[in-house]
């Protein structure tokens, strides 16, 4: 437990610091799909030679965000679609005639689009998470509290914490409330932090992440010093406990008819999923929603596979400097990409000389997925699309490969070779990526 604890901070550590910490339901996995995994693991230790890692802090670093990155890439393939070779670049795309209001995004099945409804929602209110707005307090003015150890107790999700800090001589009112906003972000509660300064004052504002009305509580948090371990008196100084802004659901009108909820983002009939960015003036028409047509889903979902792509390589290229190995996942995508540079090139793509892809013809792009007029739908026939579903394809491999065995890609000396004929599955092979974490934190 203590092994798996540790772990967990260090990882999160690094994943936070130098990649983008995401997850997506297509961090799932069936058990065949495990399954799979776990043999391709077995197989490549069974190949690998033995190897001494090189145990920086740079390639710890390199090395999470080569992964993460990777991971990332493969989901942004799997949103397009899913990962069957057929489905790729399938995904329908939804639309919303404001996106200032409404951003939507399509999460039903390919086979139930024809049920997938066109609604119009009109957005009353936001929903909100509980602030509490302290005292203004002169900045620079001296803590009007004696000198010693306090405490207050901080009430959230039906669980008590209790923070503790000590006030010393001559500190002022926005060094302390600059540490108690510190203390609040270092704890990761849920609750937000900061200081707002007006004309010489300071106060400590307070807010919850997490938004809508509690079912069994009226206050999201409840801030008091009045059964507290050390001395009490914090509470009241700050005013930590005042409540400016109870929490709120979303209210809006759903085809005219009355809804609520407790979040900002939720879905609709298991087919939209709809995150709320702003509200309707009171006279303005409601916003629509619905699906794009094919030829709109598929141009939207290879700009964001440009991005994906994109995204993943300019992460490789921040470290090429520091990392020879880099260069190395440089060469191989660009060695994909150029295979494929002179038949994407007819949808109106190129491909620059660091490997990234851009759209350079976004007419070229629409007119190459339209109808012929005879009416039949290019999207399932159109080679330069097929086309781009093999390079699609390629990419995901790659992914694929480098999340499995990002270890590939660090630097490292051979020490011995397996011998051909009495292979065995290496278990350090597997711990290596874990392992050099861990190690070092130790």
């Amino acid at each position: 437990m203590a092994y798996s604890a540790a772990l967990n901070t260090v990882y999160n550590h690094y994943l936070k610091t130098y990649s983008q910490a995401r997850t997506s339901r297509y961090d799932t996995h069936k058990k065949g799909e495990l399954r799979r995994i776990y043999n391709s693991i077995v197989e490549q230790n069974r190949k690998s030679p033995l190897f001494l890692l090189d145990n920086s802090k740079e390639t710890h670093e390199f090395a999470i965000s080569l992964k993460e990155n990777a991971r990332d890439l493969r989901n942004t393939i799997a949103s397009l679609g899913g990962l069957d070779e057929n489905e790729i670049l399938n995904k329908k795309a939804a639309f919303s005639s404001d996106p200032e209001i409404v951003n939507v995004n399509f999460i039903g099945e390919s086979d139930n689009v024809s049920d997938a409804p066109l609604f119009d929602i009109f957005v009353k209110r936001l929903a909100t998470g509980q602030v509490n707005t302290g005292n203004m307090l002169a900045s620079n003015g001296a803590v009007a509290l004696p000198v010693g150890a306090y405490s207050f107790d901080v009430s959230l999700n039906e669980t008590n914490f209790e923070f503790q800090f000590n006030i010393n001589e001559g500190e002022t009112n926005i060094d302390l409330q600059d540490r108690l906003a510190r203390l609040f972000k270092n704890a990761d509660l849920g609750l937000t932090a900061k200081v707002t300064e007006d004309n010489g004052y300071s106060a400590l504002i307070l807010e919850a992440t997490n938004t809508g009305k509690t079912i069994n509580h009226d206050f999201q948090f409840t801030i008091s010093d009045e059964k507290t371990s050390k001395s009490a008196g914090a509470v009241t100084y700050f005013g930590l406990d005042k409540i400016t802004r109870e929490a709120g659901d979303a209210e809006f009108l759903l085809n005219g008819e009355p809804k609520s909820a407790h979040s900002n983002h939720f879905t609709v009939e298991k087919m939209y999923e709809l995150n709320l960015t702003g509200t309707s003036y009171e006279n303005s028409p409601a916003v629509k929603v619905g699906l794009k047509t094919s030829t709109e889903s598929i141009s939207e979902n290879i700009s964001n596979l440009v991005g994906g792509y994109n995204s993943f390589l300019e992460s490789a290229l921040n470290f090429s400097e520091e990392n020879s190995k880099s260069r190395l996942i440089l060469s191989e995508m660009r060695g994909i990409a150029r295979l494929y540079e002179e038949e994407i090139a007819h949808l109106g793509l190129s491909i620059n000389d660091d490997g990234l892809l851009n759209v350079t013809d976004y007419a070229k792009l629409g007119e190459s997925l339209t109808q012929e007029p005879g009416g039949e739908d290019l999207v399932s026939t159109n080679a330069g699309l097929q086309t781009l579903k093999s390079f699609t394809n390629a990419i995901l491999r790659k992914s694929n490969q480098i999340t499995l065995n990002p270890m590939e890609y660090v630097d490292k000396k051979i020490v011995a070779y397996k011998n051909p004929s009495r292979s065995f599955v290496n278990p350090y092979m597997t711990s290596a990526y874990s392992g050099m974490m861990f190690n070092g934190y130790c």
